[in-house]
């Protein structure tokens, strides 16, 4: 059993084989798949499942806060879970989203919201940019 299936378990889901393959689907991805693209990947491992139940298992997975919705300005939603805290860099040529965690940035945002009089719950980090000029990396 996955940690993931662990985690829809003790939050009371009933484990069901489409939703264990949309799990494996969602831990397998080395990407932010979109809705259509878990679709499609779960269909090729159960064709049994329809684009409905992903919907709905994205959305409770969402709503449970075991996955995490990213819009990342584009007109659909990318889903990835919510396993490991991290960022986002979108390259705005190729829709390439790079993940990367940075331990200065850490310190930083907690200082900055304990300057301000705050404990840091939860945030979201997105940078958005293109590759600079004569870098290969």
């Amino acid at each position: 059993m996955t940690e993931l299936e662990q985690r829809c378990m003790d939050a009371g889901l009933k484990m069901t084989g489409p939703r264990k393959t949309i799990l494996r689907v969602l831990s397998e991805s080395q990407d932010h798949p979109s809705v259509e693209e878990v679709y499609e990947r779960a269909k090729a491992l159960d064709n049994t499942i329809s684009i409905a139940t992903v919907y709905r298992t994205l959305n409770m997975l969402d709503e449970l806060d075991l996955v995490t919705r990213h819009e990342f300005n584009e007109s659909f939603s990318r889903y990835e879970t919510n396993m490991e805290h991290h960022h986002h860099l979108i390259d705005m040529e190729t829709g390439k989203v790079v993940e990367f965690q940075n331990e200065e940035l850490e310190k930083l945002k907690e200082k900055i919201a304990a300057e301000l009089g705050y404990d840091l719950i939860d945030h979201r980090l997105e940078l958005y940019g293109r590759k600079a000029k004569g870098k290969k990396k």
